[in-house]
């Protein structure tokens, strides 16, 4: 008893530091000592309360989250549990840490576990520096090669910059975005990318426009992906 004390407080300790992940290892770790039925009965009556806070139907979270409305129905009702993965981008979904999901309450009683909104201008403002810097320096390159006619097509900084931008913007969704949003950032990162190799070459009188097929299956791939969903067995 007194090994499990200690490991509470180191816990304690760790959640000090602001990691989702560390709270997400805590909860679990506190789920071991609850009774799991008394679990799955708060988390599935905060589940139904966030969804309906947020208007949401239940097939409108299952696209958001890529599984069936069949899942969401059974984690609503309490016959099974997400996995934590999918736990957190509920959390980020809804803007509230995991505590949220864990502990009995209405929205105004716990308000300690809602993620305010200066929160999420932050994470705003992070991605929008990341891109400035991006673009700052395909504008460097560009405004380097028309200062000293350089002979190498700098130009085309700008161009790799876009598919550069999609990247970050994909990053980004993972941690803190919807899945729904990942798919169209994917299909124009496929088609700038092919667009900055084709201009890059056309540069060195390489004119390659059938390299615009192989975009074709790819994106294909693509949307056969965005219809695969989750489901729990």
């Amino acid at each position: 008893m007194m090994i499990l004390t200690l490991v509470e407080h180191f816990l304690a300790t760790l959640l000090t530091v602001e990691s989702p992940y560390l709270n997400l290892f805590f909860s679990i770790f506190l789920c071991y000592n609850t009774n799991m039925n008394d679990l799955k009965h708060i988390i599935s009556n905060n589940l139904v309360e966030l969804r309906k806070r947020k208007k949401y139907t239940q097939q409108d979270l299952a696209n958001m989250l890529g599984y069936s409305d069949k899942s969401i129905s059974k984690w609503e009702k309490g016959d099974s549990l997400p996995d934590i993965e999918t736990l957190y981008q509920i959390c980020n979904l809804y803007n509230v840490t995991l505590d949220y999901l864990t502990h009995e309450g209405t929205w105004d009683d716990k308000q300690d576990f809602v993620i305010k909104n200066y929160y999420r201008r932050n994470k705003i403002l992070i991605v929008l520096m990341v891109l400035s810097v991006v673009w700052t320096i395909a504008i460097a390159v560009l405004a380097y090669s028309i200062s000293f006619k350089a002979g190498v097509p700098y130009w085309t900084a700008c161009t790799w910059a876009v598919p550069a931008s999609a990247l970050v913007l994909l990053y980004f969704n993972r941690r803190w975005g919807k899945r729904n949003w990942k798919y169209p950032i994917i299909a124009i990162l496929i088609w700038t990318g092919l667009a900055a190799i084709y201009l890059q070459l056309l540069y060195h009188e390489q004119n390659i426009w059938p390299i615009f097929i192989l975009g074709i299956p790819v994106q294909l791939v693509v949307v056969l992906w965005s219809q695969i969903r989750n489901e729990d067995i």
